[in-house]
């Protein structure tokens, strides 16, 4: 993530793989990531979305895409939109409008929406507790998940509650000064 004293231009995308590759894989966040990631299954799209019904337009063309790509091509893909809904009570509130996008299209059960954002909070939490960075990127970022990868992913995974958990006290112990540090060039 580029600094507020950084001369160079921000570029979301190499800033959110940074994300990606130190916190999400490196601190297996997601005990799934990094093989989809390693084998290049990862579409990067950077949005240039200014307003939230442009954003919602290509995110319906994102999931026919993904719908429609072979799955050993394309397994997952990140939609990386910094210049609309970097609220994130107008973020959440979007996340509806995604869904009702999946069930119109038809791929409820098939496609699913997942959420990261700068300023993500879970529900009942402050917004500075370290839980919520498990969630937390760089730029407000659409996450698109084939439903089959899931299962299968979930299904090889003993018990999935203990992700949450664990996720919570590798963060815990990191803190947050060590989260900054994770980030930083």
């Amino acid at each position: 993530m580029n600094l507020p004293n950084d001369s160079r231009p921000a570029d979301p995308i190499a800033d959110t793989r940074r994300w990606l590759e130190r916190a999400v894989i490196g601190l297996n966040l997601c005990p799934f990531a990094k093989a989809v990631h390693a084998k290049g299954q990862v579409r990067w799209v950077l949005s240039d979305a200014s307003t939230p019904e442009a954003l919602l337009a290509e995110l319906g063309e994102e999931l026919a895409f993904l719908r429609d790509a072979d799955p050993a091509d394309v397994d997952t893909t990140l939609i990386v939109h910094p210049e609309v809904l970097q609220d994130f009570v107008d973020y959440n509130d979007f996340l509806g409008d995604a869904d009702n996008l999946v069930e119109v299209m038809e791929l409820d059960g098939v496609l699913q929406v997942a959420s990261f954002h700068p300023q993500y909070q879970f529900a009942d939490s402050h917004p500075d507790d370290i839980e919520n960075f498990t969630n937390r990127s760089p730029y407000p970022t659409l996450h698109l998940l084939r439903e089959d990868s899931v299962s299968r992913a979930v299904e090889a995974f003993p018990d999935p509650d203990v992700i949450v958990e664990r996720n919570v006290e590798t963060l815990q112990k990191l803190g947050r000064a060590g989260w900054d540090a994770l980030l930083k060039e």
